[in-house]
């Protein structure tokens, strides 16, 4: 039995997607088992993609979080590519990405710089900036 690739894209050695349970699903049941902020943001795409808005919240930082997300299942997400990952120091990290999505039939691209930071062994996202 084949696992369902993972929405964010990632790929293995060989190139191959890597499956959601080898990917961001762990780091969704457990978000503290992001090793980077890289990939907690690629988790944070996959939540969007499987309408998880526990998952975007709780790694959300308490100082910039709403209330809710309002996802709302109209948004056909397309792909993320990462375009960078800058180490600041070991409690601070920025990850550069495009989103590509289709809204109300029209395609569209979010990119931003979205900031980072690790409290008590978790990372979590900040704010994002344009690029």
């Amino acid at each position: 039995m084949t696992q369902a690739a993972c929405p964010c894209g990632s790929v293995d050695a060989r190139g191959h997607t890597r499956p959601l349970g080898d990917c961001c699903g762990p780091i969704i049941a457990d978000p503290a088992a992001a090793p980077d902020a890289a990939r907690l943001m690629r988790s944070r795409y996959t939540a969007h993609v499987l309408l998880n808005e526990a998952h975007l919240l709780a790694t959300w930082h308490p100082s910039t979080r709403p209330d809710s997300c309002e996802l709302d299942g109209k948004t056909r997400w397309l792909g993320l590519e990462v375009k960078a990952h800058k180490v600041i120091d070991v409690a601070n990290e920025q990850v550069h990405f495009v989103a590509r999505y289709r809204e109300n039939g029209k395609g569209q691209r979010m990119q931003e710089r979205s900031l980072f930071v690790r409290e008590s062994n978790q990372w979590f996202y900040v704010r994002g900036e344009a690029p």
